[in-house]
């Protein structure tokens, strides 16, 4: 016998004082009422209504019993209504800054469609590591080598003036005999790839084509870095949707594949499944993960710069 549910049969007809209406206000068919009914007299051994009038009557031990009853049906409606509440609280999660508002909220829909209400902080590598280690986030996307990562962003260099699609090389980018007094072009990398599987093997590249020093650079923010770039035949690091959205052209590097690797990290492992039982496409597009060509060029080219 489903003790709630008897009760709340039980409580229905006793406010109304008819198996009909009850039924009726319950949401119940007139059936399944007295069904429910008989089967708590039944558990308990004694007659709760007097059914030998036209109308239904409670009878002593009915009415000794409906507090009770009425008690047990709020404290299932109260719990109920706090699963609810609970289910709707909101879960923090820091994510890349590298996103533009409107795959943000795609997936913060997509969360609602999955009961879970996201808050999303956006933040940089570093900052997302430190806010999922003391808990101030639920939970966090974060860097990892690409290497068995559930997300990776293959990246490459864009700028205002190339076309987009054809392979770049970077040695090229070195200063002839005629150009030694120009200023050389440069490579900007974004807060977002200011981590070492990342970082260290741009630099690595510098060195071994022969740049300058000078000619690779760490900027504090996407925006400064985009903005040398709209303004100057400089180059930025960055993922092909990443370009696109700020209106540059996309090239793939030819001396090396780069590839932006995420993961989830929370403190606890239930926060991490939660975040990891959304679609990863969902989640994917928000990273950069292109779901359709764009002028950013998504299929390297045979040419050089």
């Amino acid at each position: 016998m489903d003790m709630v549910r008897a009760c709340e049969a039980f409580v229905a007809v006793s406010g109304h004082g008819s198996f009909t209406v009850g039924a009726a206000a319950a949401g119940m068919p007139q059936s399944v009422v007295s069904r429910r009914i008989a089967a708590l007299e039944e558990h308990f051994g004694a007659k709760l209504f007097d059914r030998s009038s036209r109308n239904v009557t409670l009878t002593l031990f009915g009415r000794d019993m409906l507090s009770s009853a009425r008690r047990l049906v709020e404290l299932v409606e109260a719990m109920e209504h706090d699963a609810e509440c609970a289910k709707r609280r909101r879960f923090r999660l820091a994510i890349p800054a590298v996103s533009a508002p409107r795959r943000l909220a795609g997936l913060v829909a997509e969360a609602r469609r999955h009961d879970l209400n996201l808050a999303l902080h956006t933040a940089g590598p570093g900052e997302r590591a430190a806010l999922a280690r003391t808990l101030e986030v639920r939970a966090a996307i974060v860097s990892v080598p690409a290497d068995g990562a559930p997300w990776r962003i293959p990246l490459g260099l864009a700028g205002s003036a190339e076309p987009a699609g054809q392979t770049i090389y970077v040695e090229n980018l070195r200063a002839g005999r005629a150009g030694r007094n120009a200023r050389r072009r440069r490579v900007w990398i974004q807060p977002e790839d200011d981590v070492p599987h990342v970082r260290d093997r741009v630099i690595r590249l510098r060195d071994g084509v022969g740049l300058q020093p000078a000619q690779v650079v760490v900027s504090a923010s996407l925006v400064d870095a985009a903005a040398e770039v709209l303004g100057s035949a400089d180059l930025l690091l960055c993922s092909a949707v990443q370009a696109d959205e700020l209106g540059l052209y996309w090239r793939p590097i030819g001396e090396l594949e780069l590839v932006r690797g995420y993961d989830v990290e929370a403190g606890l492992r239930e926060d991490a499944q939660r975040i990891r039982t959304l679609p990863l496409a969902t989640i994917g597009r928000c990273l950069g993960m292109s779901d359709h060509g764009s002028r950013s060029g998504d299929v390297p080219g045979d040419g050089e710069a």
